[in-house]
Order: C-alpha cells, then sequence, then structure tokens
C-alpha cells in the first residue's frame, strides 16, 4: 500500500484470529466433533474441510447444533487467546475500525474485551452476525456498513487468502499480515 492509499482510508476492518488475537482452539478436535455429528446424520465427510463441514450441517438440518460446537471452542479460546502486535496498530487508529471475522461473533466480542480492544472498535461482524461467511463479501460489508464509509475507501487486514478474498469482493483495499 502506497502513502497516497493511506491517506485516503475512511477505516480499516480487520480479521480476528491469526490477526489481532491467536485464539486457543484445537480446530483437529472441534473438526472431529463436527464430523462425528455428520456421521450420525449419515452425512459423507470425505474430504471436506471443517468449514465445509458447517456447510454440510446446515445441508444436513443440524446446521445449529454444528455451529454451536464450534462457538463453544471458540469462546473458550477467545477467553484463552494470545495477543498478537497488529492489536497495538489498531489502538493508534484514528480512522474508524472494525473487526471482520469468520469466528462467532460472541467469541470475537469475548477476545476484543480480554484484549482491552472492545473501545476502539465501532463495528464487530462476526459468523452469526449475518446469514453469509466468509469468502462472501456481506460480512465484511455489514462491518462497513455500521462504520457509515464506502468499501473502496476501506482496508481490510487479513491473514488468510479467504480474508484476501472477501476483500476483493467487497471492493476494499487489502493488506495481509506481515
Amino acid at each position: 500500500m502506497t502513502r497516497d492509499d493511506a491517506d485516503e482510508l475512511a477505516a480499516v476492518v480487520y480479521d480476528l484470529d491469526g490477526t489481532l488475537v491467536r485464539l486457543d482452539v484445537d480446530w483437529e478436535a472441534v473438526d472431529a466433533g463436527l464430523v462425528a455429528l455428520l456421521e450420525r446424520e449419515g452425512v459423507d465427510t470425505d474430504p471436506l474441510t471443517m468449514w465445509e463441514h458447517l456447510d454440510a450441517a446446515e445441508e444436513a438440518g443440524v446446521g445449529d447444533e454444528a455451529d454451536e460446537l464450534v462457538a463453544e471452542a471458540e469462546r473458550e479460546g477467545a477467553e484463552n487467546s494470545r495477543r498478537l502486535e497488529l492489536a497495538d496498530a489498531l489502538t493508534d487508529r484514528e480512522i474508524p475500525v472494525g473487526v471482520c471475522s469468520l469466528n462467532h461473533e460472541s467469541a470475537v466480542r469475548i477476545a476484543l474485551d480480554r484484549h482491552d480492544l472492545t473501545r476502539h472498535v465501532e463495528s464487530v461482524v462476526g459468523r452469526g452476525t449475518v446469514p453469509e461467511r466468509k469468502p462472501h463479501p456481506r460480512p465484511l460489508l455489514a462491518a462497513i456498513e455500521e462504520l457509515g464509509v464506502e468499501p473502496e475507501n476501506v482496508l481490510f487486514v487479513g491473514d488468510s487468502a479467504s480474508d484476501e478474498k472477501t476483500a476483493e469482493r467487497a471492493g476494499t483495499k487489502f493488506e495481509w499480515v506481515e
């Protein structure tokens, strides 16, 4: 990003896990729980990824149960999360700041509270805030709408290809966490 780009920014939206904090979640155990739930429902889970398991659970009619299984692990992981270096930059921003995460909104809020970041964030969108999940643009656009700015004047900062794809689809600038 050039200096000129930075001067025209109206807001910054951050991803959460891997960007501002590191949730203490055993993702393999969470995925195993999702697999067990889906197998109970007779759903073939091979070769699905964890997030695809959530989609399959929704299609099998057990989406709420699956989402709660993941959300519970995320909330516990948020309580024991570790603050990352970029969180300090968030507190120094003079423009509106939001968070858009694939993690459940309740876990995002716990992590922000735990690391004294809540008062620096004006918009929080997590899984469950809107029906769609990243890389669909709707979660990021919901955060941007709440900040009252235009997508083309927003920088989305994240740590994954999914975050980059979300930014592209939403029409924002994107920056990888260093």
